[in-house]
C-alpha cells in the first residue's frame, strides 16, 4: 500500500452532480477545500457575475489590427493587454449578438477549455471581446477584481479549478460548476494593499511599454518611413514570378512588398546576418522542464511565467533548447508578432519547434528583437508565408528574407531602451508575485501577518 492513498466520503458529502472520481477526493483536494471552508469566504458566484464569450463563428472577420478578440491561448499574462490577440473589425464587434461578450475594465477572463486555469485581468477601458473558450468573471459592486485575479492565479484558486474540471478527451470547466468555487473574504486593509500592489505593477508595465515604443521609434527613424503605393496591381511575366520564386499567389506580388524591400536598401539577408539554431533535443521522460509556448510571449517581446512539466507530458514540438541572448521568432502567420528575447531567467529552457531560434554576431539581441517585431519585417514575413490549412513561413523563406544592418550607435540606443523596459517588467512581475503570496499567506497565517509582510516587501522594492 506504500504510495497509495484512500479517502472515505459519505454519500451525503458528494458534490451536487454526485461525482465519484477518485481525483476529486484526493487528500490534496480535500485539504485545500477544508482550508478555504474553515475561514470566512464567498461563493464565486456571490463574488462575480459569470458568463462566457462569443459563440458565433467569426473567423472570417479576423484582421491584424482592430478590436482585440481574446481566445483561450491569449489568457496567461496577468494583464490581458500584454497578450498578442487576433483582432476583429469594429462592425463585427458592434453586432447585437456580440454585446454579451464585450469586456469591461475589472473583468477576469478564465480559460475553461484547453489550457484550463490560465487567466488574465482586464485593466483598461479599451474595446475588447473574447471567445466562448473564456469565462468572463465580472466582480459585483464592492468586490475587488485585483483580489479575485491574484487568488485564482495562486495555489488555492488553481487547485479548485483543477478539481472541478470535467471530461475525458475534451476536458473543460463548465459555467454551472462556478458556484462550487469559493473566494476568501478578506478585510479592507489587506484587500486595499493587494489592489495597490496590482495598480503599481500595471503602472510600471506602462512605463516599460513606453521605453519599448521608444526603441521601436529609434529603429524606424534609422530605417526611414516607408510609403506604400496606393495601387494594388502588379503585372509580372512568368520568368520574373513563378520561375524565380515558385509562387503564383497574387498577394506575394503586391507592390507594397517591393516598396519595403526598396526602402530597406540592403543586400543583407537573415542568413548573412543571423545564426539559426535548429538542432532538436529529446527530453528525458523522467525529468522536469520549463517550456516556452506561443501563449507565454508578451506583447513587447518578454516571456511570462512558463509551465514546468515532466518530459513525458511535454508536447512533441518541445524540441528546442534556447540560450540567453537568443531571439525566438514564430513561424505561423497568425502569431508572427510573438517574437521574444531569451533572458538569463530562461537560459536552457525548452521552446516549441514553432519558433525559429536566432542570434547574430553583428546585431545585438535587443535590436534583433525590435527588428523582427517591426512593421516592415513583419510584412515581409507575412508575404513569405505559404500553406493552406496552416499558413507559415518556411526556413528557406525566412533565411532569404532581406534584413537591414543597423549602425552600432543606434543598436546601443535600442539596447538601452529595451533593457530598461525588461527591468521594469521584472519589477512589475515581482509586485504581482508579492500580491499572490500575500493572499495565500492571509489564508494560511492570517491577514495581519500577510499585511505586514506585503507592506514590508513592497516598500523595500520601492526603495
Amino acid at each position: 500500500m506504500d504510495g497509495l492513498e484512500c479517502s472515505e466520503i459519505n454519500r451525503s458529502e458528494l458534490e451536487r452532480t454526485l461525482r465519484i472520481d477518485s481525483e476529486f477526493y484526493s487528500k490534496s483536494a480535500i485539504k485545500v477545500s477544508d482550508m478555504l471552508q474553515s475561514r470566512s469566504h464567498d461563493l464565486l458566484t456571490t463574488f462575480v457575475n459569470v458568463s462566457d464569450g462569443n459563440h458565433m463563428g467569426i473567423s472570417d472577420c479576423f484582421i491584424d489590427e482592430g478590436v482585440p478578440y481574446y481566445r483561450g491561448q491569449d489568457a496567461g499574462a496577468f494583464f490581458i493587454e500584454n497578450s498578442n490577440p487576433i483582432c476583429i473589425n469594429e462592425k463585427t464587434f458592434e453586432l447585437p449578438v456580440m454585446k454579451r461578450s464585450h469586456l469591461k475594465k475589472g473583468d477576469v477572463i478564465l480559460s475553461i477549455v484547453g489550457t484550463i486555469g490560465s487567466l488574465s485581468l482586464v485593466y483598461s477601458d479599451k474595446s475588447a471581446t473574447c471567445s466562448c473558450k473564456l469565462a468572463i468573471l465580472r466582480p459585483k459592486e464592492g468586490k475587488s477584481a485585483e483580489l479575485l485575479a491574484t487568488f485564482l492565479r495562486g495555489k488555492y484558486g488553481q487547485a479548485q479549478i483543477t478539481r472541478f474540471t470535467r471530461g475525458a478527451v475534451q476536458k473543460g470547466l463548465i459555467l454551472e460548476d462556478m458556484d462550487q468555487l469559493v473566494v476568501p473574504t478578506l478585510g479592507d486593509g489587506i484587500v486595499e494593499a493587494i489592489k495597490n500592489a496590482v495598480q503599481s505593477a500595471y503602472q510600471i508595465q506602462e512605463k516599460a511599454n513606453i521605453h519599448y515604443r521608444e526603441a521601436q521609434r529609434t529603429l524606424m527613424n534609422s530605417v526611414g518611413s516607408i510609403l506604400v503605393p496606393a495601387e494594388s496591381v502588379s503585372v509580372r511575366n512568368i520568368s520574373t514570378s513563378f520561375y524565380t520564386t515558385g509562387r503564383l499567389d497574387a498577394e506575394y506580388y503586391q507592390p507594397k512588398y517591393e516598396a519595403i524591400v526598396k526602402k530597406l536598401n540592403t543586400r543583407e539577408t537573415v542568413l548573412s546576418l543571423c545564426n539559426l539554431h535548429d538542432k532538436n533535443y529529446n527530453p528525458d521522460a523522467k525529468q522536469t522542464y520549463q517550456y516556452i509556448e506561443l501563449a507565454d510571449v508578451g506583447q513587447s517581446g518578454d516571456i511570462s511565467d512558463v509551465d514546468i512539466q515532466y518530459g513525458s507530458d511535454l508536447p512533441t514540438r518541445a524540441r528546442r533548447i534556447v540560450k540567453s541572448g537568443q531571439v525566438i521568432v514564430p513561424s505561423v502567420e497568425g502569431s508572427l508578432q510573438s517574437c521574444a528575447l531569451i533572458t538569463d531567467e530562461y537560459d536552457g529552457v525548452l521552446c516549441s519547434t514553432g519558433f525559429y531560434v536566432l542570434d547574430s554576431d553583428c546585431i545585438n539581441s535587443e535590436t534583433l528583437l525590435v527588428l523582427f517585431k517591426s512593421e516592415p519585417i513583419q510584412a515581409l514575413m507575412k508575404q513569405r508565408c505559404s500553406g493552406t490549412i496552416l499558413t507559415a513561413i518556411s526556413k528557406d523563406e525566412l533565411l532569404s528574407m532581406p534584413l537591414p544592418m543597423i549602425d552600432d550607435d543606434i543598436q546601443e540606443e535600442i539596447a538601452a531602451k529595451v533593457q530598461e523596459a525588461f527591468t521594469l517588467r521584472k519589477q512589475s512581475k515581482q509586485l504581482l508575485e508579492y500580491a499572490k503570496q500575500a493572499v495565500e499567506m492571509a489564508i494560511e497565517q492570517g491577514e495581519d501577518v500577510a499585511l505586514e509582510w506585503l507592506n514590508t516587501v513592497t516598500h523595500e522594492q520601492e526603495a
